[in-house]
């Protein structure tokens, strides 16, 4: 990895000396079916890429990239250069530039099976192959030799021979002639966003139309594929309506027609990502096409990446920012708009309660880790980028954006993206240019703004104080704003503040509400004087900030007793979040927790939170529970989601939640044999279909418990003999109680190469259970002596997988925590971004150590 690295300073020298006008990349994929290269040589392809550029200082030097096992010739202006001299592996050097000047690169490279570059999947099911590019940050040098940096924008024209009977699809409309397929000519684009799909993909079609008010009209062709594996569970008018209207509602919202032509999307094996924006052609992981009963939230979530990623048609692909430090450019709005469009043009109404508890839990946790970063953060490098795609730029940006159209008003942020868009038009952005035009339609101080949002880290605390009068009314209610230690940064909020209290039928319900602008350690919010006493305080009601939610006592205490009386779904989403947040930072027992979730949650009607509360729950015993209470936990929210699960009404979505629930926590031995049975159609629950899905999750527990044995397994793969299947039964091979079991798995994934990422995945979640701390203990030793080698030695997506998946995390001791600190202190050398993975495993197993002595003093042990 640390040869493929691309730094800063060498883009921003680069983007200065050269300007692109245009690449021409042939590639032929015909050897991506038959017999391999031989000789334990990567499978490859021919890649021939003819790049048209300019240099404003003739004579310099400058350099291409390209990652290929070999190259077969380089012509520079009508001059071959020997490749044994110009390429070393990942660049070529490029001497005595002309002020314009045509470079054409012949190189064999190689398919992937780590989903980096043309990632190459046979599908055990049926034999057949399918093709597919990913590559952001910076992986589109391993299919053709470019300048790989967002700012060196260009047209693009591809063309691709295929195996026969295959279909291709590009960014641009595409057709076969002799044999070849030859796409139109892209839009200025930069290199990470162009795209090859490839295959005996199963594809539908439909058609988007829509009419301007100067009647112009826009025809935009749709498209969705997928394995034909998967055809039969595809239900692509789905994708088609959320599609068209999400186009509808950005064509409303962004006045800028959508510029790329057609909009297909490739549902695709073996993805690293959720989905990817390539113009025209959008990749997403396949699991989005359900092959069982799932609840409305993942119908929701898909809807949400679906137009998460057409938000990027403007935000990232028209309007790309000039290098990774604005990455948030592109992915904050992304991700806000995508809820902003959910909420605003689908079904799902209530997307923003979703966002509030689950989106923003992701951002709470990025923002407490010690690589907390600004939005606008510090990108060194392209493995800096790599790591970059995390909470703070997806799910902080997005909620910061949320307060910016509080702060600012939604009028004045829509028509700063208008005008953004209009200026800035297939060019690259920094932070200012985005901050200039909100300026303008806002009337606000926008750097000021920025400064205080998106250019500090930290996460601040508001927390209400109340006084109330004689006659037991408030005197005087305060916000007090708190920022840690290590980012004592204050910001101005603005927020709503809600007061809730008991009707006569017992209700909790909100009886006043307030908007104010919270500034410095302590704001009086005079509006709300003389308001009857509230039984409840909620300083962000409605979800206008980003902040940690904190509560008086005489809230706290409402909310242990009464949080099911809660009617406001949001208000109630907001509760729970903060208490989580509380658990989190050992300010409020686990077992608390857990009593709270067995207490209210079966009255949870938001299914998306009810299946967050589930992830919380579990949490919060495996990491956080005293080590001498784990086993009651674990027997208590067995009992309570069994319970739950048979009085959930037959059927429903919280029958088949509460059902998956009791499966992840299930150990004792009648709950054991209660799925054994349940898949044995020995005993049955009302209107609970036990599919091919829920089997597998039945599955992975027996196996962990020693139940599920490997004949049982095989015959279950026997039944369900797909990729799918096969990712679920090697995470339950791996999932066994067995020494030998763990030693293979280990060495087939640190030891080797030969599985692809999605087994890689597979293998590292059924290694580590929680319920087996003694059964891998040993390897914490053995984590920390391979994470270098294998951080050099394997790419960086599966370098990541190894050291985030397989760190002790269950083996709560501080001794572990001293084994980290020792790494850490003889490793000051290493990658960056090794040591940001292995700082960030760090602090969450000394925050469960914090969160296991606040549980056991809340029992007095």
């Amino acid at each position: 990895m640390p040869g493929e690295n691309l730094t800063r300073d060498e883009a921003r020298e680069r983007a200065a000396l050269l300007s692109v006008d245009g690449y021409e990349v042939a590639l032929d994929l015909r050897s991506a079916v038959g017999d391999g290269d031989g000789d334990g040589e990567p499978r490859t392809f021919r890649s021939v890429t003819t790049i048209r550029f300019r240099c404003n200082e003739p004579g310099a030097a400058s350099f291409a990239d390209l990652i290929a096992p070999s190259v077969t010739s380089v012509s520079l202006n009508g001059k071959d250069l020997d490749p044994g001299e110009v390429f070393d592996g990942s660049r070529i050097l490029l001497e005595d530039l002309a002020a314009e000047n045509e470079l054409t690169v012949d190189a064999r490279c190689a398919y992937s099976r780590t989903g980096e570059g043309m990632h190459r999947f046979v599908d055990p099911e049926d034999g057949e192959v399918y093709l597919y590019t990913q590559y952001e940050p910076a992986d589109a040098r391993r299919v053709f030799a470019n300048f790989e940096q967002p700012d060196l924008k260009a047209p693009y024209r591809f063309e691709v021979q295929a195996p026969e009977g295959w279909t291709v699809w590009g960014n641009g409309a595409g057709e076969a002639v002799d044999g070849v397929w030859r796409f139109a000519e892209t839009k200025p684009i930069s290199t990470y966003i162009t795209c090859v799909v490839a295959g005996p993909y199963h594809y539908v079609t439909d058609s988007y139309e829509r009419t301007f008010e100067d009647g112009t009209k826009l025809e935009i062709p749709l498209g969705a594929l997928c394995r034909k594996g998967l055809a039969p569970y595809f239900d692509a008018d789905d994708v088609f309506l959320v599609t068209k209207q999400g186009l509808d509602f950005f064509h409303d919202h962004f006045d800028y027609p959508y510029p790329f032509g057609k909009y297909d999307q490739a549902f695709v094996p073996e993805y690293n990502l959720g989905a990817m924006e390539n113009p025209g052609l959008v990749t997403f992981r396949e699991e989005y096409i359900f092959r069982g009963k799932v609840t409305r939230a993942s119908y929701e979530a898909r809807a949400n990446v679906v137009l998460h990623e057409m938000a990027h048609m403007w935000f990232g692909d028209l309007v790309t920012m000039e290098w990774w430090d604005d990455l948030w450019l592109k992915e904050s709005f992304a991700d806000f708009m995508g809820t902003f469009a959910n909420v605003g043009a689908t079904r799902f109404t209530d997307a923003w309660i979703t966002f509030a508890n689950r989106r923003k839990a992701w951002a709470y946790r990025a923002d407490q880790l010690p690589s907390t970063h600004p939005i606008t953060a510090d990108i060194r490098d392209l493995q800096d980028a790599k790591l970059n795609f995390d909470g703070i730029t997806y799910a902080k940006g997005a909620s910061v954006l949320k307060q910016l159209v509080a702060y600012a008003g939604e009028d004045a942020f829509l028509e700063g993206a208008r005008r953004y868009f209009k200026r800035n038009a297939y060019g690259n952005t920094r932070l200012g240019d985005l901050l200039s035009v909100l300026a303008e339609t806002s009337g606000r101080d926008m750097t000021a703004w920025s400064r205080s949002w998106l250019q500090t880290a930290g996460v601040n605390s508001l927390t209400p104080q109340v006084l109330l009068d004689a006659e037991g009314r408030v005197a005087e209610l305060a916000v007090v704003q708190e920022a840690p230690e290590s980012h004592p940064q204050e910001r101005p909020h603005r927020i709503a503040v809600g007061l809730f209290r008991h009707t006569p039928e017992g209700a909790l319900e909100r009886y006043a509400r307030v908007e104010t602008d919270v500034e410095g350690p302590r704001t009086v919010v005079a509006d709300l004087a003389g308001a009857e006493a509230p039984e409840l305080v909620l300083v962000n009601d409605d979800d206008l900030t980003y902040c940690k939610i904190r509560f008086d006592e005489t809230s706290l205490a409402t909310l242990r007793e009464h949080l099911g009386a809660l009617t406001d779904p949001l208000a109630r989403a907001l509760c729970w979040s903060a208490l989580w947040n509380m658990t989190r930072d050992a300010l409020l027992p686990a077992r608390d927790f857990v009593d709270l979730v067995l207490r209210f949650s079966g009255r949870e009607s938001d299914i998306g939170v009810l299946q967050m509360l589930h992830a919380w729950a579990h949490s919060a015993l495996v990491h956080y529970a005293a080590p001498e209470w784990r086993a009651t936990g674990e027997e208590l929210l067995a009992e309570g989601a069994l319970r739950e699960l048979r009085a959930a009404e037959p059927g429903s979505e919280h029958q088949l939640a509460w059902a998956r629930f009791f499966a992840t926590v299930a150990s004792a031995e009648a709950d054991l044999a209660l799925l054994k049975d349940l898949l044995d159609d020995a005993r049955t629950v009302e209107g609970l279909e036990v599919d091919q899905e829920l089997r597998w999750a039945f599955l992975e527990p027996l196996a962990a418990h020693g139940v599920a044995d490997e004949s049982l397994l095989a015959a279950e793969l026997a039944r369900d003999d797909t990729a799918s299947g096969k990712r679920h039964q090697v995470r339950c091979l791996a999932a066994r109680p067995s020494a030998a079991v763990k030693a293979q798995a280990w060495a087939q994934v640190v030891e080797s190469d030969a599985l692809s990422n999605a087994l890689v995945e597979a293998t590292i979640a059924g290694f580590d259970q929680s319920s087996q701390r003694e059964l891998t203990a040993p390897y914490a030793e053995k984590y920390f002596a391979a994470i270098e080698r294998v951080w050099q030695e394997r790419s960086i997506q599966i370098g990541i997988d190894v050291v985030r998946g397989l760190f002790p995390s269950f083996q709560h001791r501080r001794e572990t925590l001293d084994a980290t600190d020792a790494w850490l202190a003889s490793h000051a050398d290493a990658a960056p971004a090794l040591r940001r993975l292995v700082l960030e495993a760090r602090d969450d197993l000394a925050r469960s150590l914090r969160g296991q002595a606040c549980d056991a003093a809340a029992s007095g042990t």
